[in-house]
């Protein structure tokens, strides 16, 4: 079975930083792109970041861009997403989700194109 594990959300203050973990089982993990998402409490779902499990391109939206980081571990099937500088508006239900073939430099990182999601982490921000 196809899953993906997100890991490491929790209650931080303000300033604060996270290091949230998605890893990945029943695939092969080097054919996906793997993406983080976020929804805040009575908004949509927004794209974070995504990465290539081959080549580790990235891409990270412009309002995300300066304090979202994302990077893999192949080895661990695991890609990581690290928040420095936590916000309260930061404070969402993380989801990580598998596209295959996709890559982020070819086809953006859009949540209608992923084939598999998990089931999210929880990081709460306090100010």
């Amino acid at each position: 079975d196809v899953q993906l594990q997100a890991s490491g959300g929790g209650l931080v203050q303000a300033g604060g930083s996270l290091r949230l973990s998605c890893t990945a089982s029943g695939f092969r993990f080097d054919d996906y792109m793997i993406g983080w998402f976020r929804q805040a409490p009575g908004k949509e779902r927004e794209a974070v970041s995504c990465i290539s499990a081959s080549d580790g391109r990235s891409t990270t939206p412009d309002s995300m861009k300066g304090r979202f980081t994302i990077t893999k571990d192949n080895a661990k099937n695991t890609v990581y997403l690290r928040i420095n500088n936590l916000k309260p508006e930061d404070t969402a239900v993380y989801y990580c989700a598998a596209d295959r073939f996709g890559h982020p430099l070819v086809g953006g990182c859009y949540e209608y194109d992923m084939d598999h999601w998990g089931k999210g982490t929880l990081v709460t921000v306090n100010s």
